[in-house]
């Protein structure tokens, strides 16, 4: 019997997961604590020990449940996408790689995690879950769109788009979602 097989444990562990996404979103890894994910959730400190072997396992089940979240909303966008054309395309492309929240501070906290996750191996193997469902993901909307890609070439959009971001983010004043999307219409010549 585990800890969480009973439906109050579950609900529980699920909240812990929730609010450790939350605090995830907002402020990074840095952000997911014991404290603050069990004051988040409304819960008792040793709950997070409880539910969760270490603050590693809490760490992956808050990105797992993060990126899940994600992935649904861009397949739901997908399945209500009612113009294929290219300008849907680039901002369903960009909602996916950067977040649906155009300000510069939602993509630079976004990014900072991505680049944290690199220091974590422990996330290496979701990561690569992850990824290559947000690479399927991807790949659906280019075909929908009316320019199928293959895995090499969707690579490359997604690595133009990451060091388009990147660069704009040191730049100062600059806005990362219009710089990704003008280096992502000249690439694909729309």
């Amino acid at each position: 019997m585990t800890t969480a097989s009973t439906p109050k444990g579950e609900r529980r562990r699920q909240a812990l997961i929730e609010a450790g996404a939350q605090l995830l979103a907002e402020g990074g890894f840095d952000a997911i604590r014991h404290r603050a994910v069990a004051e988040r959730a409304g819960l008792p400190l040793a709950s997070t020990t409880y539910y969760f072997d270490s603050l590693d396992e809490l760490i992956t089940a808050s990105v797992e449940h993060h990126a899940r979240i994600e992935l649904a909303r861009g397949w739901a966008q997908l399945r209500a996408m009612t113009d294929p054309g290219p300008q849907t395309l680039i901002e369903m492309v960009l909602d996916q790689l950067l977040g649906d929240e155009p300000e510069s501070e939602a993509v630079l906290l976004r990014y900072e995690r991505l680049v944290a996750t690199g220091r974590r191996p422990y996330l290496r193997p979701l990561m690569q879950i992850l990824s290559g469902e947000m690479y399927d993901l991807l790949a659906e909307m280019f075909a929908k769109g009316g320019l199928p890609v293959d895995r090499e070439r969707l690579e490359q959009i997604v690595h133009l788009v990451d060091g388009a971001v990147l660069n704009a983010i040191i730049e100062i004043h600059s806005d990362p979602r219009a710089t990704a999307r003008r280096m992502l219409k000249a690439t694909l010549q729309l």
